[in-house]
């Protein structure tokens, strides 16, 4: 079975004042220990495999996996390669802050084995990361990224944020800007949600969260393929750009319900042996997880064996997430043609209304549909 893994690291320096992921702020000797559970988690569930497994990919995210040391994230390495088959081309992508790393950092984690940086940099602006929370300055963004090329790193990927309080189309025009300048191989250009339990969600009720109107930020969010088609990059995926050859490996097999294990806490896991797949995720809560794997047991939470049309339905909105279109041959004769009837009555009211395209039996979204895709995939479940 090959198999993505995915690592997660929930440690910050501060809990961003946007963020509803599974994250704490770092405290003592706990993030030392945290990856020792971690190498614990990956020896269980390595014995509970029902069959060996080979990794294409590994992606440590979090949290703030670059507060790490070099040396615990070679060790998580060489754990995937030992038990879960890393391969020797596998892209190995860790999340880092920019107010983490150092040169001397950079070199390490290239040596253990990392051959892709995903740089948190989220804006070119002093005032809109103090907005957001962030603990590193723009100026520290770009010498970050110029540290990582003198390290060696020759695949970086840049996240940027749009849509942010007090933001403007000429802000969000120099940030793209600044980003095809430096020249990053990825961009992920995506739009700031205001999550259920956040600061942001109690500053937006408060009134005290200025966000562009509506008009303005889908303005942001359609000018973005079009500044960054001129450095080079396509357009892929609804939030994401690369440069030919340098798409998110990663990512892909979440679009096209590839098998993938999750270690850490609140990690979410896919086994897709079937055709159908199970789910499940890992304990979030720190105290939770620490004691499962302490017991020698898997804190796995919430299991769900996926029907028919549970399959179908993911495979209709996941797929059409990337835009080079799903393929419906492949959809049938795994799922069988009247499995698919539902799905694709939605497919010819969608593509009657203009928002899907079809060639053959490759389906799309329309490029002026592209905004409204959540709408879209709606239709699907």
């Amino acid at each position: 079975m090959r198999a993505g893994l995915y690592i997660h690291f929930p440690f910050c320096l501060k809990k961003c004042l946007y963020c509803d992921f599974n994250s704490t702020a770092a405290a003592g000797g706990e993030p030392r220990r945290y990856v020792e559970l971690l190498l614990r988690e990956m020896e269980l569930r390595h014995a509970a495999l029902p069959e060996p497994v080979a990794a294409p990919t590994l992606y440590l995210g979090g949290g703030t996996p670059s507060l790490m040391e070099p040396r615990w994230v070679g060790r998580l390495i060489e754990a995937a390669a030992r038990g879960f088959g890393l391969e020797g081309d596998a892209e190995v992508t860790l999340e880092a802050n920019p107010g983490t790393l150092t040169p001397e950092r950079l070199s390490g984690y290239l040596a253990a084995g990392v051959n892709r940086l995903s740089l948190g940099v989220q804006s070119f602006e002093d005032r809109l990361l103090r907005r957001l929370g962030r603990v590193h300055t723009a100026g520290e963004a770009v010498a970050s990224f110029e540290a990582a090329r003198r390290a060696g790193f020759d695949n970086i990927s840049i996240d940027l944020m749009h849509s942010l309080p007090e933001q403007t189309l000429s802000q969000w025009r120099a940030a793209l800007g600044q980003a095809v300048s430096l020249g990053p191989e990825h961009i992920s250009a995506y739009a700031l949600t205001v999550e259920e339990g956040t600061p942001f969600e109690r500053l937006l009720e408060q009134g005290g969260l200025p966000l562009p109107v509506e008009e303005d930020a889908a303005l942001m969010f359609e000018m973005t393929p079009g500044l960054l088609a001129g450095g080079g990059y396509r357009h892929y995926e609804i939030s994401n750009f690369a440069r030919p050859g340098r798409r998110s490996r990663h990512n892909a097999a979440y679009w096209s319900r590839q098998s993938y294990l999750g270690f850490g806490a609140g990690a979410h896991s896919f086994w897709n042996g079937d055709g159908l797949g199970r789910r499940w995720k890992n304990a979030c809560d720190l105290a939770g997880y620490n004691a499962g794997i302490a017991a020698g047991a898997i804190p796995e939470q919430e299991p769900q064996l996926l029907t028919l049309e549970d399959a179908v339905s993911e495979s209709f909105f996941l797929g059409l997430r990337v835009l080079d279109g799903l393929d419906l041959a492949p959809l049938a004769e795994l799922f069988g043609e009247k499995a698919l009837e539902r799905p694709l009555s939605e497919v010819n009211r969608l593509e009657g209304a203009g928002k899907l395209l079809r060639e053959g039996t490759v389906i799309r979204l329309a490029p002026d549909a592209v905004i409204l895709a959540n709408t879209i995939f709606s239709s699907f479940l």
